[in-house]
């Protein structure tokens, strides 16, 4: 746990101090504990930090709700990695995860060498798309808060882009592993770090020079299109589509994504 001013942040550091370090960032309603499977694998060559996001798992945030949102919650994690004398390190973000992944990317080019980023995206591009989205946001917030957590899991896992996740032999101890998380602390996180509220990204892809590795899973139709766009946009990012895995790649096909981060890292 390492405390910075609002923010008490809980992590896992795992693997050897002295090999090439990864920030991981999970998805929204996950945790650090999440990527544990991939991290035993990636941990026999690199050191990998795992955070709890704010909202989630054990990551405590005592200011306004403020603290939640993009910018100040990147800010807040390099000021982690400040803490933990990390000058530059490697950075893998899972949907939410890596949304922020890429604005920390955009926003602090010099602490990263190469990031992954599986199914994300840079935000919607037009004010009303974003306005739009945090409304339907708010309502999800709001359903979340006065609802059962298991039961908005399942509801939140039956959207079109978690079929074929729902379709894992493994998907009932993903659920429990979820319901660790707080449903107050969960709606928080939505309400300021949806992809209505985070800032669009768009404009800023062209310009970027650190490498990226766009990865997005076979039937994931959704975010091929919009990596697809990503990476015609962006000289510096690869996009590889993972075969057998929908929108929770690291979960669905765990082997090939460990392959492929592996090859780019290296």
């Amino acid at each position: 746990m390492n405390k910075i001013k609002n923010y008490q942040f809980h992590y896992d550091l795992t693997g050897n101090k002295n090999y090439p370090l990864i920030l991981l960032l999970h998805g929204f309603t996950c945790d650090n504990q999440d990527f544990s499977p991939i991290i035993s694998l990636l941990s026999q060559n690199y050191c990998c930090l795992a955070v709890d996001l704010p909202g989630h798992g054990k990551t405590r945030v005592s200011g306004d709700e403020s603290c939640y949102n993009m910018s100040n919650t990147a800010q807040a994690l390099i000021h982690l990695l400040d803490d933990l004398q990390i000058d530059k390190c490697l950075l893998l973000g899972y949907s939410m995860g890596g949304r922020l992944a890429l604005y920390m990317t955009l926003h602090f080019p010099d602490r990263f060498e190469k990031v992954v980023l599986e199914s994300a995206s840079p935000g919607l591009k037009t004010e009303k798309d974003r306005s739009h989205r945090i409304q339907a946001d708010l309502h999800i917030a709001q359903k979340l808060e006065n609802s059962n957590l298991k039961e908005f899991l399942l509801s939140w896992c039956d959207r079109p882009l978690f079929k074929s996740l729902k379709k894992s032999p493994n998907f009932d101890r993903l659920i429990e592993a979820r319901l660790a998380n707080n449903a107050i602390e969960l709606a928080k996180s939505l309400r300021n770090m949806g992809t209505g509220n985070q800032p669009s990204l768009w404009t800023q892809l062209a310009q970027n020079q650190i490498p990226l590795l766009l990865l997005v899973g076979e039937y994931d139709d959704k975010f091929k299109n919009i990596n697809t766009e990503i990476a015609n946009l962006c000289p510096a990012a690869s996009l590889k589509i993972v075969p057998k895995a929908g929108h929770n790649i690291h979960f669905e096909n765990i082997d090939k994504f460990v392959a492929v981060v592996r090859q780019f890292y290296d």
